[in-house]
């Protein structure tokens, strides 16, 4: 019997639904580009070296700075704008006095299992039971560091509805959330929430999936956020797309703008966008305030775990980007950042010729060679 952590597969009239898509043709769905979700051409023998061998410090020798949201978060903030980096992807919105979470991974792992893969080296800092009240949670895509089984169980349990991309419904139905709270959109459609907000689904490039064998059968999404005051962008997982400066013209300008920027690696450079590519990323949206997102929380790639961050430290201000770079749970109004203080560094410290140095600890599970032409099935984020 399969695990439940695996999810479910669409049937009925959320796979007709799926099927009308202009993303989805022959059986899966489809980038607007034509690009791989595994390692490039002639990067596999090198890659899988450099990610058994390789020296980077993947995760840091200790706790990072965080601190709790809690009395800030029973403030109310002047600007109509307040986002809480969680950790990861999951970031709490509050905009224009309402409340978004998205992507939300409380769970130890990122994997289908307890006691194998990808374990966090960061706590959340705050329990999903002190969380205030939620108007909407957004879903960008069905991967495990991004769509976490325990953490759908007790979200399930609020009287909370869910936005996300089409067929990922079929997961949150299968794990107790109502069918009649969930919305499952395509791109550039959108839903009007009854509390004011408008969410709309948009290009990404990326794929999908919680197995070898389920690769692509629901879709990826970046969100947009809008509020009667304020708009949010949310990249999800992406490569760099064009579909960017579309984005910036149909649903922009945005007051933030946050995009992934760790677990990323040349051999997988259509589907993450690293630091660098976030950048550009970031100016065919028309700027904003940047929050970085993906990072920090799990050892997902072949870098050190500090990387995105003195990267986009040193890259941004040449570029005119504003970065957001707050502590884990520390609440900030993005039109009130004027400097990023890197926080990072008290732990970033190395432990000398330890194991974790030579990343040989706690590295991600490589699954098993897949070859599928010039690529295999890795990375699974």
């Amino acid at each position: 019997m399969a695990l439940a952590s695996f999810g479910a597969r669409a049937s009925g009239l959320r796979l007709e639904r799926m099927r009308s898509s202009a993303r989805f043709a022959d059986g899966t769905f489809h980038n607007t580009a034509s690009v791989s979700p595994g390692l490039k051409k002639g990067s596999v023998a090198p890659t899988i070296s450099e990610f058994l061998c390789g020296g980077q410090r993947r995760t840091p020798p200790g706790p990072l700075p965080s601190m709790s949201p809690l009395s800030q978060w029973s403030r109310s903030l002047e600007t109509g704008l307040r986002a809480t980096w969680l950790g990861h992807s999951t970031v709490l919105l509050e905009i224009d006095g309402l409340r978004v979470l998205t992507d939300p991974v409380w769970g130890e792992r990122a994997s289908p299992v307890t006691f194998a893969g990808p374990k966090r080296f960061q706590p959340v800092p705050t329990p999903i039971a002190a969380l205030p009240p939620l108007d909407v949670v957004v879903i960008s895509h069905d991967h495990f560091d991004h769509l976490d089984y325990p953490t759908i169980l007790e979200l399930a349990k609020l009287d909370v509805p869910f936005v996300t991309s089409l067929g990922v419904g079929a997961h949150l139905e299968a794990w107790g959330v109502p069918a009649a709270r969930i919305t499952e959109l395509d791109w550039w459609e959108h839903i009007e929430l009854a509390c004011g907000l408008t969410i709309t689904a948009a290009p990404s490039q990326h794929f999908s999936g919680r197995s070898l064998r389920g690769r692509n059968l629901t879709l990826w999404s970046s969100l947009v956020v809008r509020g009667p005051r304020h708009a949010v962008f949310f990249s999800g997982d992406t490569g760099l797309t064009p579909e960017y400066d579309e984005i910036r013209q149909r649903l922009g300008p945005f007051d933030l703008v946050m995009l992934e920027v760790g677990a990323f690696h040349p051999a997988w450079g259509d589907i993450h966008l690293g630091p660098e590519n976030a950048l550009r990323a970031l100016s065919l949206l028309g700027g904003g305030a940047f929050l970085p997102v993906h990072w920090g929380t799990f050892n997902l790639a072949i870098h050190a775990w500090d990387d995105p961050a003195e990267t986009l430290l040193k890259l941004a201000p040449a570029q005119g980007a504003r970065l957001v770079m707050p502590r884990l749970g520390e609440p900030v109004e993005p039109s009130r950042v004027e400097l990023v203080t890197p926080w990072w560094r008290a732990a970033a410290k190395p432990r000398g010729d330890s194991q974790l140095d030579k990343g040989h600890e706690e590295l991600p599970s490589l699954p098993p060679a897949a070859e599928g032409g010039d690529t295999v099935v890795w990375p699974m984020d």
